[in-house]
């Protein structure tokens, strides 16, 4: 079964981006190299902050929408809720058995 996921990058200023994808370590990825011309490459948007996994595309896009449409505050609040220390989360989806030989 084929998952999906909604994100969200920051800066180190704290500039926020949100995308969504099907494969979450490859575009995280993406993003960290550069390798995606445009926003993020831009202003150095490359620090997972948040993300939420969707069953299909069609929720994912959709809560994508939403996310960008929503003002800064309150996505702020999201990430907070789950991530207050702002860590970049990349390590926690790239090697899912880390925690496991911590």
């Amino acid at each position: 079964m084929k998952s999906y996921y909604v994100y969200i990058l920051a800066s180190r200023n704290k500039v926020l981006y949100v995308g969504s994808t099907d494969r979450l370590s490859r575009r995280i990825y993406q993003h960290k190299m550069g390798l995606i011309d445009g926003f993020t490459k831009r202003y150095n948007v490359n620090r997972l902050v948040y993300y939420e996994p969707h069953p299909d595309l069609k929720s994912a896009r959709k809560r994508e929408k939403q996310l960008k449409n929503w003002r800064r505050q309150w996505k702020i609040n999201l990430i907070e809720s789950v991530n207050k220390e702002w860590m970049d989360l990349y390590e926690e989806i790239s090697d899912p058995y880390k925690k496991i030989y911590q």
